[in-house]
């Protein structure tokens, strides 16, 4: 019998204080039209620049890759990736469809970026007429190393295909610079079946250092593009060992590394560890590391706590009919979807129930579903659509910072469309990790000081900085389950010392997280 819903919390919620820090340029609508195009600055991804040059890269999915310096607040745009139809950025066919994770969502500085200056980033495409190499009219440093920017083959998902998503590697030959210079390569390129979930957060191992078997590895958070829910023949494709969507991906970005222990890719554009689970199972892809999964957009490593020399994957999912989860990804795990949601059976009407009394799920490679089963991996985090819970889970990480000593060993995150804040500690969410469905690390509510006052969520705080930017959605723009009219789009992300911010698509506003009551 699987616990159905997250352990009661225990002790006074704590409540954190929050600064506004830096406002982003408009670039959705202010008239509050369609469900979420009124989101004033669609920021998905904060990272701050290696190195201790005190400069936030800030990603607007619409289009543009600002830098923020932290000191002066100055903002520059360095890149921008809307090239549609007139307009001046890269790619013409560029989608940004607002409302789903479309446009550009993630960008992830290489391990070794103070040596080699490369990043990465992830973005949407749609399959209609129109160029898929960069237009360097723009960017007048960007040019085109010895093979050219060569689009690769999109790599096949099984059912309707409706638009890409695309990996590219940037060389920065003058990092110091606030605009672009250097060279672009296209690394990977995905089928979609829809605009929703595509490929998500990118990481590497933050302890690997040079030698190191992690060294430069990089593990992908890919979503299932909306297949999992669909009733069609694309709905197994979360569990289909041929497909890439619904997993985690392991891959090394640069061809040049590792090559004793691993294999080149089809497309030559990076290579694939050896020790990968499914390198050596026929007709699989070698790419995959974990499986069955929804949406797991948000990834982020933290060290145990017993042994810090160990690290662990932790993944944000974005549940269908009923649960939102956390969960922790091992190598080969098949955490069930679209056959399990939560902790709990998918049917195929999308409704939930109890775990069948035999708990396995068989291996399908292909259209074949073989002999062989697995058990499935658990949640070790759960919380439901219910007037308590929430309707999305953001981004989580497990706080190692200084400046906030109450948060440490804690996993603190949001809901997306209510804007709820919570905690669990990590070393309970480990001992969740047991292969038992019923276990779950209990959840902590988190409050909200700001403005001199106290929140229960963010809808408040991003609704007040909405409608003082101008913005006319008489609630907010969004809606959820369980959030009604009222979407808040708030997410964490961490500086270089491991503080914590938040920002909000809403209100375009970045927040410090300054202190802890």
């Amino acid at each position: 019998m699987a616990v159905m819903a997250a352990p009661p919390e225990s002790g006074a919620p704590l409540t954190l204080e929050l600064r506004d820090f830096a406002t982003l340029p408009i670039t959705g609508k202010l008239d509050g039209t369609g469900q979420v195009d009124g989101m004033l600055a669609r920021v998905n991804s904060i990272r701050e620049e290696p190195g201790g040059s005190g400069r936030f890269f800030v990603v607007d999915m619409n289009g543009p890759v600002y830098i923020l310096d932290k000191k002066s607040k100055a903002l520059t745009t360095y890149l921008d990736f809307d090239g549609r139809d007139e307009r001046k950025g890269l790619f013409d066919r560029f989608f940004p469809d607002p409302g789903y994770s479309s446009g550009i969502s993630q960008l992830q500085f290489d391990p070794d970026y103070g040596r080699n200056g490369k990043f990465y980033t992830v973005h949407m495409e749609s399959p209609t007429p129109g160029s898929q190499r960069p237009d360097a009219t723009s960017v007048p440093g960007l040019t085109f190393g010895p093979f050219g920017y060569e689009p690769t083959a999109a790599i096949a998902t099984p059912g309707p295909i409706v638009y890409e998503s695309v990996l590219v590697e940037w060389t920065d030959t003058n990092p110091r610079n606030t605009t672009f210079e250097g060279t672009a390569r296209e690394v990977m390129r995905v089928q979609l079946n829809h605009r929703i979930h595509p490929m998500g957060e990118v990481v590497f191992h933050p302890a690997a250092r040079r030698g190191d078997p992690e060294w430069r590895v990089m593990y992908i958070g890919h979503g299932d593009s909306g297949s999992g829910e669909m009733r069609t023949m694309a709905r197994p494709n979360p569990q289909r060992l041929d497909t890439l969507v619904g997993k985690i991906l392991r891959i090394i970005p640069d061809p040049a590394e590792h090559a004793d222990t691993s294999t080149l890719s089809e497309n030559g554009r990076y290579r694939i560890p050896n020790d990968n689970p499914f390198a050596s199972k026929p007709g699989a892809r070698k790419e995959i590391w974990a499986y069955g999964l929804r949406n797991p957009h948000r990834l982020s490593w933290a060290a145990d706590p017993k042994n810090p020399r160990t690290y662990h994957l932790i993944a944000a999912v974005v549940g269908l009919r009923t649960w939102e989860t956390i969960d922790i990804i091992r190598k080969g795990a098949n955490f069930g979807y679209p056959q399990r949601e939560g902790n709990q059976q998918l049917k195929p009407d999308n409704a939930t129930t109890s775990l069948p009394e035999v708990d396995k799920i068989a291996i399908q490679v292909g259209d074949t579903v073989t002999d062989e089963v697995v058990v499935p991996t658990y949640p070790v985090v759960q919380y439901g659509h219910v007037p308590t819970g929430g309707d999305g889970i953001g981004s989580g990480y497990v706080y190692t910072g200084k400046a906030l000593p109450a948060l440490r060993g804690k996993y603190i995150f949001t809901d997306l469309s209510t804007g709820r804040v919570w905690y669990a500690d990590f070393a309970e969410m480990l001992a969740a990790d047991d292969a038992n469905p019923a276990t779950m690390a209990p959840m902590h509510e988190v409050k909200l000081f700001w403005n001199a006052q106290v929140h229960d969520t963010f809808t408040s705080i991003t609704q007040a900085a909405y409608q003082a930017r101008g913005g006319q959605d008489p609630d907010l723009p969004g809606r959820g389950t369980v959030s009604g009219s009222k979407r808040a789009d708030a997410r964490f992300a961490l500086d270089a010392s491991g503080e914590l911010v938040v920002y909000s698509k809403t209100d375009g506003v970045i927040r410090q997280v300054i202190g802890v009551k």
